[in-house]
């Protein structure tokens, strides 16, 4: 496994390219993944960087560049699942930009979020109990229950949705020599749920796209009750060709580094491809000097992952 870092922790500080990946491989990272939230203008100083800087792009994140008529940071602006035909048709289009720019960049992967059921509304309610120590009620399980209920009797539209535009999306990977990544996300509204994700890849039938392994949208899903983390990964481990990592402390506060939360990656890694690259995906606010500490105990303590 390599260990790769993404550059959500640092584009929003960079309007140059160049510098922006020079800083991460200051860090001492040698795999970058080109995260969301990047613009056109970053792209040029990107490419001058390949000529001049010893790296390589392990992955790159749906959409790159961003539509110029978004003005944040935004991937889930344009979704598959959604009820406009145009939307869900720009998201097409935007994805095949993206391939063209990974397979421009020599990114073998494309980490995609494939969309939600906005007309849901279940994660949050869930996250309030929990943050006023209710997991273990009955109040939880009933509201846990009713939003199993709910996502179920609404789910097949949605995955019907995603599953059409990605046919494309997926056929067009495959004649750039990309692999499309399906992330599992950390609210419950997404398509594809964990359990709907091994019968979503073998419906899609196809040897360019695999599953993308969030470690802390997994583990975040896991404190509301709605997953067995090593349990999914054990079974699932198999569909995996890429993964993004980062900590979570209880219950939903993601992208932290790693070794600062609750995850249990001794028991979780083996469970991964030997060949699949594990993206670090940290948040901004993270400063440079523990992300290189960080660094070196990973090393220290998973020298299969480097």
């Amino acid at each position: 496994m390599k260990l790769a870092f993404s550059t959500c922790w640092n584009s929003r500080r960079h309007k140059n390219g160049s510098e922006m990946i020079s800083e991460i491989i200051n860090l001492g990272f040698r795999h970058i993944e080109l995260s969301h939230g990047l613009r056109v203008s970053h792209l040029d100083g990107i490419l001058a960087a390949r000529k001049t800087e010893d790296f390589e792009i392990s992955s790159v994140h749906n959409f790159l560049p961003m539509p110029v008529e978004i003005m944040t940071d935004a991937p889930d602006c344009y979704e598959f699942t959604s009820h406009r035909k145009q939307d869900r048709e720009r998201a097409v289009r935007l994805t095949r930009q993206t391939i063209d720019w990974a397979a421009r960049l020599g990114a073998p992967f494309v980490v995609v979020h494939c969309g939600q059921i906005r007309s849901l509304r279940l994660t949050q309610p869930l996250r309030t109990l929990i943050m006023s120590n209710q997991l273990l009620t009955a109040a939880y399980g009933k509201k846990k229950l009713a939003a199993v209920r709910a996502r179920e009797a609404h789910a097949q539209t949605y995955i019907s949705r995603a599953l059409e535009c990605l046919a494309d999306v997926v056929d067009y990977a495959g004649t750039k020599g990309v692999k499309i990544g399906i992330e599992n996300r950390d609210y419950y509204e997404a398509i594809p749920s964990e359990r709907e994700i091994p019968s979503f890849l073998r419906q899609l039938d196809s040897a360019h796209v695999g599953y993308w392994h969030d470690f802390g949208h997994a583990h975040v899903k896991e404190h509301l009750g709605l997953l067995d983390h090593k349990q999914w990964l054990a079974r699932s481990g198999h569909l995996v060709i890429g993964a993004h990592l980062h900590d979570v402390k209880w219950p939903a506060r993601d992208h932290c580094l790693p070794f600062s939360g609750d995850i249990p990656y001794k028991n979780l890694l083996s469970f991964l491809p030997s060949n699949c690259p594990v993206v670090l995906e940290l948040s901004p606010k993270i400063l440079k000097e523990d992300i290189q500490s960080m660094h070196e105990q990973w090393k220290k303590t998973f020298p299969q992952c480097v």
